[in-house]
Protein backbone atom coordinates (compact mmCIF):
# COMPACT_ATOMS: atom_id res chain seq x y z
CA UNK A 1 0.00 0.00 0.00
CA UNK A 2 2.68 2.32 0.70
CA UNK A 3 4.78 1.59 -2.10
CA UNK A 4 1.60 2.22 -4.21
CA UNK A 5 1.51 5.75 -2.86
CA UNK A 6 4.76 6.48 -3.25
CA UNK A 7 4.42 5.50 -6.85
CA UNK A 8 1.61 8.06 -7.58
CA UNK A 9 3.10 10.70 -5.92
CA UNK A 10 6.46 10.32 -8.04
CA UNK A 11 4.22 10.03 -11.24
CA UNK A 12 2.26 13.63 -10.14
CA UNK A 13 5.62 15.32 -9.98
CA UNK A 14 6.57 14.02 -13.10
CA UNK A 15 3.69 15.20 -14.68
CA UNK A 16 4.19 18.66 -13.19
CA UNK A 17 7.93 19.40 -14.40
CA UNK A 18 6.44 18.09 -18.14
CA UNK A 19 4.19 20.88 -17.77
CA UNK A 20 6.51 23.30 -17.09
CA UNK A 21 8.66 22.29 -19.55
CA UNK A 22 6.19 22.88 -22.35
CA UNK A 23 4.90 26.40 -22.20
CA UNK A 24 4.23 28.34 -25.57
CA UNK A 25 7.07 30.79 -26.09
CA UNK A 26 4.02 33.58 -26.89
CA UNK A 27 3.06 33.37 -23.30
CA UNK A 28 6.69 34.08 -22.37
CA UNK A 29 6.91 36.61 -24.92
CA UNK A 30 3.82 38.52 -23.27
CA UNK A 31 5.09 38.38 -20.03
CA UNK A 32 8.75 40.10 -20.85
CA UNK A 33 8.12 43.72 -21.09
CA UNK A 34 8.43 45.13 -24.14
CA UNK A 35 11.65 47.18 -25.36
CA UNK A 36 11.80 51.01 -25.60
CA UNK A 37 11.76 51.92 -29.17
CA UNK A 38 15.34 53.15 -30.40
CA UNK A 39 15.62 56.94 -30.09
CA UNK A 40 14.79 58.73 -33.57
CA UNK A 41 17.59 61.29 -34.49
CA UNK A 42 16.85 64.50 -33.31
CA UNK A 43 16.52 67.27 -36.21
CA UNK A 44 19.18 69.92 -36.42
CA UNK A 45 17.94 73.32 -34.62
CA UNK A 46 17.53 76.02 -36.87
CA UNK A 47 19.82 78.84 -37.52
CA UNK A 48 19.38 81.80 -35.02
CA UNK A 49 17.55 84.88 -36.81
CA UNK A 50 19.27 87.49 -36.48
CA UNK A 51 18.98 90.38 -34.04
CA UNK A 52 18.21 93.63 -35.82
CA UNK A 53 20.59 96.69 -34.75
CA UNK A 54 18.84 99.22 -32.20
CA UNK A 55 18.26 102.27 -33.72
CA UNK A 56 20.69 105.12 -33.08
CA UNK A 57 19.72 107.19 -30.63
CA UNK A 58 18.48 110.70 -32.16
CA UNK A 59 18.82 113.96 -29.88
CA UNK A 60 15.90 116.26 -30.68
CA UNK A 61 17.28 119.48 -30.83
CA UNK A 62 15.04 122.63 -29.30
CA UNK A 63 15.38 126.19 -31.24
CA UNK A 64 15.43 128.59 -28.41
CA UNK A 65 12.62 131.46 -29.08
CA UNK A 66 14.38 133.78 -26.82
CA UNK A 67 18.25 133.70 -28.21
CA UNK A 68 19.82 136.00 -30.66
CA UNK A 69 17.99 134.75 -33.82
CA UNK A 70 15.02 135.52 -32.03
CA UNK A 71 16.06 138.38 -30.46
CA UNK A 72 17.01 140.03 -34.31
CA UNK A 73 13.79 138.36 -35.80
CA UNK A 74 11.41 139.57 -33.45
CA UNK A 75 13.10 142.32 -32.37
CA UNK A 76 11.85 145.93 -33.87
CA UNK A 77 13.92 148.71 -35.49
CA UNK A 78 15.29 150.27 -31.96
CA UNK A 79 16.50 146.65 -30.71
CA UNK A 80 18.35 145.90 -34.01
CA UNK A 81 20.42 149.21 -34.09
CA UNK A 82 21.11 148.93 -30.49
CA UNK A 83 22.12 145.36 -31.43
CA UNK A 84 24.10 146.90 -34.30
CA UNK A 85 25.88 149.33 -32.66
CA UNK A 86 27.03 147.10 -29.78
CA UNK A 87 28.62 144.65 -32.40
CA UNK A 88 30.42 147.28 -34.21
CA UNK A 89 31.82 148.48 -31.34
CA UNK A 90 32.76 145.25 -30.32
CA UNK A 91 34.41 144.66 -33.75
CA UNK A 92 36.42 147.83 -33.66
CA UNK A 93 37.61 147.32 -30.06
CA UNK A 94 39.05 143.77 -31.30
CA UNK A 95 40.76 145.36 -34.53
CA UNK A 96 42.20 148.25 -32.64
CA UNK A 97 43.61 145.65 -29.69
CA UNK A 98 45.20 143.48 -32.47
CA UNK A 99 46.96 145.98 -34.57
CA UNK A 100 48.30 148.13 -31.83
CA UNK A 101 49.24 145.28 -30.11
CA UNK A 102 51.64 144.21 -33.58
CA UNK A 103 52.80 147.58 -33.42
CA UNK A 104 54.17 147.55 -30.14
CA UNK A 105 55.34 144.28 -31.08
CA UNK A 106 57.23 145.59 -34.54
CA UNK A 107 58.53 148.61 -31.93
CA UNK A 108 60.03 146.97 -29.73
CA UNK A 109 62.27 144.53 -32.56
CA UNK A 110 62.82 147.94 -34.31
CA UNK A 111 63.96 149.03 -30.92
CA UNK A 112 66.82 145.85 -30.39
CA UNK A 113 67.71 146.22 -33.72
CA UNK A 114 68.75 150.01 -32.99
CA UNK A 115 70.72 149.26 -30.39
CA UNK A 116 72.59 146.70 -32.40
CA UNK A 117 73.66 148.78 -35.62
CA UNK A 118 73.37 152.63 -34.78
CA UNK A 119 75.24 153.24 -32.37
CA UNK A 120 78.09 151.12 -34.13
CA UNK A 121 77.40 153.33 -37.29
CA UNK A 122 80.47 155.78 -37.84
CA UNK A 123 78.56 158.70 -38.25
CA UNK A 124 74.90 159.31 -37.29
CA UNK A 125 73.67 159.43 -41.04
CA UNK A 126 75.02 156.36 -41.99
CA UNK A 127 73.27 154.82 -38.28
CA UNK A 128 70.14 156.38 -39.32
CA UNK A 129 70.31 155.38 -43.31
CA UNK A 130 70.82 151.46 -42.00
CA UNK A 131 67.65 151.99 -39.82
CA UNK A 132 64.56 150.76 -41.51
CA UNK A 133 62.18 152.80 -43.72
CA UNK A 134 59.25 153.57 -41.26
CA UNK A 135 60.78 152.74 -38.17
CA UNK A 136 60.25 155.44 -35.60
CA UNK A 137 64.23 155.78 -34.22
CA UNK A 138 64.91 156.64 -37.92
CA UNK A 139 62.19 159.19 -37.90
CA UNK A 140 64.18 160.70 -34.50
CA UNK A 141 67.61 160.44 -36.31
CA UNK A 142 66.69 162.17 -39.29
CA UNK A 143 64.81 164.95 -37.44
CA UNK A 144 67.62 165.89 -35.44
CA UNK A 145 70.25 165.69 -38.26
CA UNK A 146 67.95 167.97 -40.08
CA UNK A 147 67.67 170.40 -37.04
CA UNK A 148 71.84 170.31 -36.74
CA UNK A 149 71.90 171.34 -40.50
CA UNK A 150 69.59 173.95 -40.45
CA UNK A 151 70.58 175.88 -37.48
CA UNK A 152 70.94 178.50 -39.89
CA UNK A 153 70.17 182.19 -40.12
CA UNK A 154 67.24 183.57 -38.03
CA UNK A 155 67.44 179.95 -36.42
CA UNK A 156 71.14 180.64 -35.74
CA UNK A 157 70.49 183.13 -33.05
CA UNK A 158 68.71 180.09 -30.59
CA UNK A 159 71.23 178.31 -29.03
CA UNK A 160 71.94 175.14 -30.68
CA UNK A 161 71.26 172.84 -27.72
CA UNK A 162 67.90 174.13 -27.28
CA UNK A 163 67.12 174.28 -30.61
CA UNK A 164 68.34 170.29 -31.55
CA UNK A 165 66.54 169.54 -28.19
CA UNK A 166 63.12 170.90 -28.92
CA UNK A 167 63.61 169.23 -32.76
CA UNK A 168 63.61 165.84 -31.12
CA UNK A 169 60.99 166.61 -28.36
CA UNK A 170 58.46 167.23 -31.08
CA UNK A 171 59.90 164.05 -32.89
CA UNK A 172 59.28 162.20 -30.26
CA UNK A 173 55.92 163.74 -29.24
CA UNK A 174 55.16 162.66 -33.01
CA UNK A 175 55.63 159.00 -32.27
CA UNK A 176 53.81 158.60 -28.94
CA UNK A 177 50.90 160.40 -30.63
CA UNK A 178 50.74 157.78 -33.41
CA UNK A 179 51.48 155.29 -30.72
CA UNK A 180 48.08 156.38 -28.84
CA UNK A 181 46.07 155.98 -32.39
CA UNK A 182 42.76 154.09 -31.02
CA UNK A 183 43.08 154.22 -27.69
CA UNK A 184 40.69 156.64 -27.38
CA UNK A 185 38.14 154.38 -29.19
CA UNK A 186 38.83 151.94 -26.64
CA UNK A 187 38.26 154.57 -24.07
CA UNK A 188 34.82 155.53 -25.80
CA UNK A 189 33.71 152.15 -26.03
CA UNK A 190 34.59 151.13 -22.36
CA UNK A 191 33.03 153.94 -20.87
CA UNK A 192 30.01 153.47 -23.22
CA UNK A 193 28.93 150.09 -23.83
CA UNK A 194 27.37 149.54 -20.83
CA UNK A 195 24.80 152.36 -21.20
CA UNK A 196 24.36 151.30 -24.75
CA UNK A 197 23.23 147.81 -23.23
CA UNK A 198 21.88 149.60 -20.33
CA UNK A 199 19.13 151.20 -22.92
CA UNK A 200 18.49 148.10 -25.03
CA UNK A 201 17.46 146.76 -21.26
CA UNK A 202 14.88 149.62 -20.65
CA UNK A 203 13.22 148.79 -24.27
CA UNK A 204 12.78 145.30 -23.61
CA UNK A 205 11.40 145.78 -20.17
CA UNK A 206 9.15 148.90 -22.22
CA UNK A 207 8.02 145.78 -24.22
CA UNK A 208 7.30 143.77 -21.54
CA UNK A 209 5.04 145.95 -19.80
CA UNK A 210 3.18 146.31 -23.33
CA UNK A 211 2.44 143.03 -23.85
CA UNK A 212 0.97 142.92 -19.89
CA UNK A 213 -1.30 145.58 -20.51
CA UNK A 214 -2.23 144.03 -23.79
CA UNK A 215 -2.69 140.32 -22.35
CA UNK A 216 -4.54 141.50 -19.02
CA UNK A 217 -2.60 139.59 -17.49
CA UNK A 218 1.24 139.00 -16.08
CA UNK A 219 1.73 135.19 -17.76
CA UNK A 220 4.79 134.33 -18.11
CA UNK A 221 4.59 133.22 -22.10
CA UNK A 222 3.64 137.05 -22.65
CA UNK A 223 6.75 138.36 -20.38
CA UNK A 224 9.76 135.95 -21.29
CA UNK A 225 10.54 137.44 -24.63
CA UNK A 226 10.53 140.61 -23.66
CA UNK A 227 12.92 140.07 -20.50
CA UNK A 228 14.67 137.89 -22.38
CA UNK A 229 15.73 140.29 -24.66
CA UNK A 230 16.63 142.70 -22.25
CA UNK A 231 18.86 140.79 -20.31
CA UNK A 232 20.45 139.81 -23.71
CA UNK A 233 21.39 143.59 -24.26
CA UNK A 234 22.83 144.12 -20.60
CA UNK A 235 24.87 140.71 -21.15
CA UNK A 236 26.10 142.23 -24.36
CA UNK A 237 26.59 145.66 -23.45
CA UNK A 238 29.09 144.10 -20.19
CA UNK A 239 30.88 141.81 -22.72
CA UNK A 240 31.59 144.69 -25.44
CA UNK A 241 32.80 147.11 -22.82
CA UNK A 242 34.87 144.57 -20.43
CA UNK A 243 37.39 143.62 -23.39
CA UNK A 244 37.85 147.51 -24.48
CA UNK A 245 38.73 148.24 -20.69
CA UNK A 246 41.30 145.56 -20.32
CA UNK A 247 42.83 146.19 -23.81
CA UNK A 248 43.09 150.16 -23.12
CA UNK A 249 44.58 149.79 -20.07
CA UNK A 250 47.09 147.27 -20.76
CA UNK A 251 47.78 149.08 -24.35
CA UNK A 252 48.94 151.87 -21.96
CA UNK A 253 51.23 150.04 -20.22
CA UNK A 254 52.81 148.51 -23.06
CA UNK A 255 53.09 151.78 -24.95
CA UNK A 256 54.74 153.58 -21.72
CA UNK A 257 57.49 150.71 -22.09
CA UNK A 258 57.69 151.75 -25.49
CA UNK A 259 57.85 155.34 -25.23
CA UNK A 260 60.57 154.94 -22.54
CA UNK A 261 62.95 153.38 -25.17
CA UNK A 262 62.12 156.15 -27.43
CA UNK A 263 62.83 159.29 -24.62
CA UNK A 264 65.99 157.28 -23.97
CA UNK A 265 66.91 156.58 -28.11
CA UNK A 266 66.08 160.75 -28.35
CA UNK A 267 68.30 161.59 -25.21
CA UNK A 268 71.55 159.72 -26.41
CA UNK A 269 71.19 161.19 -29.77
CA UNK A 270 71.03 164.66 -28.51
CA UNK A 271 74.32 164.27 -27.05
CA UNK A 272 75.38 162.38 -29.72
CA UNK A 273 74.49 165.09 -32.32
CA UNK A 274 75.99 168.53 -29.84
CA UNK A 275 79.50 166.58 -29.30
CA UNK A 276 79.52 166.28 -33.47
CA UNK A 277 78.98 169.43 -33.81
CA UNK A 278 81.08 170.81 -31.68
CA UNK A 279 83.60 169.17 -32.65
CA UNK A 280 83.34 169.86 -36.66
CA UNK A 281 84.75 173.21 -36.08
CA UNK A 282 87.74 172.31 -34.45
CA UNK A 283 88.60 169.82 -37.30
CA UNK A 284 88.02 173.00 -39.61
CA UNK A 285 90.54 174.97 -37.81
CA UNK A 286 93.03 172.52 -37.47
Amino acid sequence: MLKMIRLAGLAAALLMAAGSLGVPQTVLAQQTPPSAPAASPEPAPAPAAPVAAAPAKTTEVIENPYGLEALWKGGDIVARITLGILVIMSMGSWYVIITKVYEQARMGAQARATEKTFWRAPSVRQGAEGLKSGSPFRFIAESGLEASSTHTGLLGNVDLNTWVGMSLQRAIENVQSRMQDGLAFLATVGSTAPFVGLFGTVWGIYHALTAIGIAGQASIDKVAGPVGEALIMTALGLAVAVPAVLGYNWLIRRNKVAMDQVRGFGADLHAVLLSAKSASPVAARG
